[in-house]
């Protein structure tokens, strides 16, 4: 890894970044490659990473239609966990939170992961007795889990309300320690960079315009720089999974929805640790800036705009202020969005499709970046194998049709 000073630093930064060394090469798509990944994204390049890594494929390309780290990855307010309720996805979910306990060091890439802890509030009984059914539940699949009463939220998280006149008052609120936030970009970089030294093709500015088959089976890709051949191909489109399956003559149960967030204005470190309610739709964390990151719940409306809604943006900071008075006189600095795909169950798709040669890794609907490496690792497996990896095989499409469902509607309503 190449280092700098910190004046050759500031020399780089005056100068307009000339002879910065890229992170990764940028080549011309090849003609044909045993794996095509389309997008660029945390998950396509986590996939890429270990398909190379774990498996000595690397006759793979990697298709991102804009620039790396401009997509869903870089869209999202970077909370991780794995208190997820049901059995399947807390181990997908753990799985991916162990890989990020280690990915720095493994990548050589700083990711600022910062497991600060996360908060999920209860305002209602029935949020206390789902709260604690989920923290017996996350204990049993050895996951970390606490459940805090009032005043213990109040010791761990001091600028919380927790004033029991409030329209909401907290009842209390599960805890698990080793969840936080991480870097959103410097995910990518780091998975971009990893994947390119062990020859993987990151083909920027390529976007796929038609999927085309052959006796159901997948064959040539049309994009914008030219016809690629392949014999795999692996969707990691996050909200256009389906517009891209739908190339391939496969129609997926997925919905697509804008995600908002915002950030205020900076201020000195107060909130050193993730708040997350379900009932207020609200999440917030502080950024090493300074910046409070807030959340919301999806836009009900379908849409592939990246751009929010006032009304969910009004919504979000009257649930703030019912939980943060301290904030009332804080500006907010800009807003965004993402599009997320939804599933019915709430849980991803990951597999095999209809056609041969064709898999997919999507439908996470507001849980995708806390999954990416654990995501990618098992994706990587079930392309490289052709048969599911254990932790993912719950998360077939076919569980449509069989009824076994992984219904995590409760633990992913705002949970991001």
């Amino acid at each position: 890894m190449q280092r700098y000073s910190f004046a050759a630093l500031v020399r780089q930064a005056l100068g307009g970044h000339r002879g910065w060394t890229p992170l990764w090469r940028k080549p011309s798509p090849k003609p044909r490659y045993h794996i095509v990944i389309v997008g660029g994204g945390g998950h396509g390049l986590a996939t890429a990473y270990y398909l190379a890594k774990e498996h000595g494929i690397s006759d793979v390309a990697v298709l991102e239609k804009g620039a790396i780290g401009l997509g869903n990855t870089g869209r999202n307010t970077t909370i991780i966990r794995s208190n997820y309720l049901w059995d399947e996805s807390a181990r997908i979910y753990e799985h991916s939170l162990k890989l990020w306990e280690g990915l720095s060091r493994e990548l050589n890439f700083n990711l600022m992961l910062s497991q600060r802890g996360v908060l999920n509030l209860a305002h209602t009984l029935a949020d206390v007795r789902e709260g604690m059914r989920r923290v017996n539940a996350n204990r049993l699949n050895g996951i970390d889990a606490e459940w805090l009463e009032p005043d213990a939220v109040k010791r761990f998280c001091p600028v919380l309300s927790i004033d029991r006149a409030a329209r909401y008052p907290v009842l209390g609120a599960t805890l698990q320690r080793r969840g936080g936030v991480a870097r959103h970009d410097a995910v990518a970089w780091g998975y971009a960079r990893a994947a390119d030294a062990r020859g993987v093709d990151i083909v920027e500015n390529c976007e796929v315009t038609a999927i085309r088959t052959s006796g159901r089976r997948v064959g040539e890709i049309e994009t914008t720089r030219g016809t690629i051949f392949a014999d795999k191909v692996a969707i990691c489109a996050a909200g256009h999974s389906s517009v891209l399956a739908a190339m391939a003559g496969v129609r997926l149960p997925l919905q697509s929805h804008p995600l908002q967030a915002l950030v205020s204005e900076p201020v000195k470190p107060v909130l050193d640790c993730v708040v997350m309610s379900n009932a207020v739709h609200v999440y917030v964390s502080q950024s090493d800036k300074g910046e409070l990151v807030l959340g919301a719940g999806i836009d009900a409306f379908n849409s592939y705009a990246q751009r929010g809604s006032f009304h969910i943006i009004e919504a979000q900071m009257a649930a703030a202020l019912e939980l943060f008075p301290v904030f009332s006189r804080l500006k907010m600095l800009r807003s965004w969005a993402g599009i997320v795909d939804v599933s019915p169950d709430a849980s991803p798709i990951i597999g095999k499709l209809p056609v041969s040669g064709l898999y997919l890794n999507g439908g996470w609907g507001t849980g995708g970046f806390k999954a990416t490496p654990g995501a990618g690792h098992v994706f990587a497996h079930t392309i490289a194998h052709d048969t599911p990896h254990p932790l993912a095989a719950p998360f077939a499409l076919d569980r449509f049709t069989t009824g076994a469902l992984v219904d995590e509607h409760g633990a992913a309503a705002v949970a991001h």
